[in-house]
C-alpha cells in the first residue's frame, strides 16, 4: 500500500473535519517557536560570528612604554599558549599538536603587540576555537599595568557585536561617561575584550603661566617657544652641500636637558631682553595626551566597543540591557554626553530600513504574479499565509545546530518561501483542475493532496538530503553557508506538511467564508463549488463557446 494512502489521505481527511484542531497545532507551534525566541532559548545575531582557525591576540600597554617591557610581556603570554598547546594536544584524536605555530609582533610602537596563533585546520580538531580560546585568556590571566589585553577567535561582520559611540564637547564629562561605561561593561558576564579608541597618550609637560608672566610681556607661546628650541632644538641654520641638504639645531647641552629638573633651571628671555628663572613665570604639570581625536557629527566621539564571550549569547539582548538601564542613568549624570549604537548595530539598520521598503514591494509582486496565473484574489492570499509557519522549522533547526539565526539564516528563509509558493501552486493548480472536472469541493481537494502527495514528498526529500552533507560538514568555509541550509532543509520539512495539510484546511475555510458572503449578498444559498473562481471562469466561458457553435452552423447552411 503507497504512503500517501496509508499515512497522508485519512489524516487529511481527519484535519477537513476537525478544522479547529488542525489550525491549533501549527499556530501553538508558531507562539512556542517565537516564545523561544523572546526567551533566548534560540539566539539571533543580525551578524554571524564565524569561529576561525586562528586566535589573534593584541597587547596594548601606555604610550611611551619601553619596548623590551613590552616584549617580556607579549612572550609570557606567548609561553602561556604552548602551555595551552599541551594539554589540549593530549585530549585531541591522533595526538595532533592544537596549536600549529604562534607569530610574534612588536609594534606599531613600542607600545603595541600581537600574537597570531595558527590552529589546526576545523574539520580535523576535536574543539572549537573558542574553547581554546577561553583556555588561554584563563591561564594568562590578569597583567597589571596593559592599556588593553584582547584574545579574539571569531570574525565579526559589519564591525563588533557591541559598539556605543559616546558623543559630547565637554571632555571631561565624556571622558567620565566613558570610563563609567566601560567599567559596567567588564562587569557583565556576557561580554569580553572591552577597549575603547581613546587610550591614554604620551605623558606630556603642560606648562601654566603665572601672572607675572604676562606683567613681562610674555605669553604662553613664546614660553613654550623657548622651551622647545632648548630641550628638543632651534633650526639656526640650513644650506645645501651637493645633492644633501644640512640642517643645523642649536640646543642644550645633553647634562642641561636629561631631565625634568632641568626645566626648573631654565631662563626665559623677556621683550625688554632681561632674562627670568623658569620657575617665577610658570608652573608645569605632567599628564599623559590623547593619541586621537575622533568627531562625530560635529561633536567628540569616543567609541567603546565589546565581543560576545558565546557565540549561542545574543547582542542584541545586551545591546537593548544598555541602551534601556544602563545608558539613561549615564545619560542623566553627564547631561552633555549623547549616544550612538554603532557596529554591527548600525550595519544593522541600515539593512533593515532596506527590507522595510523593499520587503512589502517583494510580497506584492508574489502576490500579482499568483492572482493572474490563477485569476483570483483569495488563493495568493491563501499562500501568503503559510509563509510565516514555515518559520517553525527555522528555528528549531537553528536551536538543534546551535546557531543563531542571522543575515544568513534569512537569505535562506527567502529561498524557502520561493520553494513553499511553487509547491503550494502545484497543489491549487491541480485543485482547480479538479474542480472544473466537476469534482465535488472536498473530493478535488482529497485528489488534489493525493496526486501531488509524490511530487511534493519528493521536491523536499531529495532538497533536504542534498543539504545533508553541508548540514554536517565542520570546517570553517562550510560556516558560512550553514545558516542558509539551516532555513531551507529544516523549513522545507515543515513547509512540506503545511502544503499538503495545513494549505487544503486554508482552501476549506476560504471556501466557506466566500459562500457566507454570497448568502449576504444574494440571499440565495450556493454550493461550494459555484463561488470558486476556476468554476465561475468555467461558465463563464462555455456561453460564448455556444455562442460560437451556433455561428459556425448558421454560417454552414447558408
Amino acid at each position: 500500500m503507497k504512503l500517501r494512502d496509508v499515512a497522508y489521505v485519512p489524516y487529511l481527511r481527519f484535519f477537513l473535519k476537525n478544522k479547529f484542531l488542525g489550525f491549533a497545532i501549527p499556530i501553538a507551534l508558531l507562539i512556542f517557536s517565537i516564545g523561544a525566541i523572546r526567551g533566548g532559548i534560540v539566539s539571533t545575531s543580525f551578524f554571524p560570528r564565524i569561529a576561525s582557525d586562528r586566535i589573534s591576540i593584541n597587547l596594548k600597554m601606555t604610550q611611551g612604554t619601553n619596548e623590551m617591557i613590552t616584549d617580556s610581556i607579549i612572550s609570557t603570554i606567548e609561553q602561556k599558549v604552548w602551555e595551552i598547546n599541551k594539554e589540549f594536544t593530549k585530549k585531541q584524536s591522533g595526538n595532533k599538536d592544537v596549536i600549529q605555530n604562534v607569530v610574534k609582533r612588536i609594534g606599531p610602537g613600542t607600545s603595541n603587540a600581537s600574537l597570531t596563533v595558527n590552529l589546526l585546520p576545523g574539520e580535523a580538531r576535536d574543539f572549537p576555537s573558542l574553547e581554546i580560546n577561553n583556555a588561554i585568556r584563563k591561564k594568562v590571566g590578569r597583567i597589571n599595568g596593559v592599556e588593553s589585553l584582547t584574545f579574539g577567535s571569531n570574525s565579526n561582520f559589519g564591525g563588533s557585536p557591541v559598539a556605543v559611540s559616546l558623543l559630547g564637547n565637554n571632555l571631561k564629562e565624556l571622558k567620565a561617561a566613558k570610563d563609567e561605561l566601560k567599567t559596567t561593561l567588564q562587569n557583565n558576564a556576557l561580554l569580553k575584550d572591552v577597549s575603547d579608541n581613546d587610550p591614554a597618550g604620551i605623558k606630556e609637560v603642560q606648562i601654566k603661566l603665572k601672572d607675572k608672566a604676562y606683567v613681562l610681556g610674555l605669553n604662553l607661546q613664546s614660553v613654550m617657544g623657548q622651551v622647545r628650541s632648548g630641550f628638543f632644538g632651534f633650526q639656526a641654520q640650513r644650506f645645501q652641500r651637493g645633492q644633501d641638504e644640512i640642517r643645523v639645531y642649536v640646543r642644550y647641552e645633553k647634562e642641561d636637558r636629561s631631565s625634568i629638573k632641568n626645566l626648573d633651571d631654565m631662563w626665559i628671555n623677556t621683550p625688554l631682553e632681561t632674562k627670568v628663572p623658569f620657575s617665577e613665570i610658570a608652573s608645569y604639570s605632567i599628564a599623559r595626551g590623547d593619541v586621537s581625536i575622533n568627531h562625530l557629527e560635529g561633536k567628540r566621539e569616543i567609541q567603546i566597543t565589546a565581543d560576545m564571550k558565546s557565540k549561542d549569547d545574543s547582542a542584541s539582548d545586551v545591546l537593548d540591557e544598555i541602551k534601556t538601564s544602563i545608558m539613561p542613568e549615564i545619560i542623566a549624570k553627564y547631561p552633555t554626553v549623547s549616544a550612538l549604537y554603532e557596529g554591527q548595530n548600525r550595519q544593522a539598520q541600515k539593512t533593515m530600513v532596506s527590507v522595510k521598503v523593499v520587503g512589502p514591494i517583494i510580497l506584492l509582486l508574489i502576490y500579482i504574479i499568483i492572482a493572474f496565473t490563477f485569476r483570483t484574489y483569495s488563493q495568493p492570499i491563501v499562500l501568503i499565509i503559510m509563509v510565516p509557519f514555515s518559520l517553525i522549522g527555522v528555528v528549531w533547526g537553528h536551536y538543534f545546530h546551535h546557531f543563531p539565526i542571522n543575515i544568513l539564516s534569512w537569505l535562506g528563509i527567502i529561498a524557502l518561501i520561493g520553494i513553499m509558493v511553487n509547491d503550494g501552486l502545484v497543489l491549487i493548480g491541480k485543485f482547480n483542475t479538479y474542480l472544473k472536472e466537476g469534482m465535488k469541493y472536498e473530493d478535488a481537494l482529497l485528489e488534489a493532496g493525493k496526486s501531488r502527495f509524490r511530487a511534493i514528498f519528493l521536491t523536499s526529500l531529495t532538497t533536504v538530503a542534498g543539504l545533508a552533507p553541508l548540514l554536517l560538514e565542520t570546517s570553517r568555509q562550510a560556516q558560512f553557508l550553514k545558516p542558509m541550509a539551516i532555513s531551507i532543509s529544516y523549513g522545507i520539512a515543515i513547509a512540506t506538511v503545511l502544503t499538503l495539510v495545513m494549505l487544503p484546511l486554508l482552501l476549506s475555510v476560504s471556501n466557506t467564508i466566500k459562500v457566507f458572503i454570497k448568502w449576504m449578498i444574494t440571499g440565495k444559498k450556493v454550493t461550494r463549488e459555484e463561488v470558486e473562481r476556476a468554476i465561475i471562469e468555467m461558465n463563464y466561458e462555455d456561453p460564448i463557446s455556444d455562442a460560437n457553435q451556433e455561428k459556425e452552423r448558421s454560417y454552414s447552411k447558408e
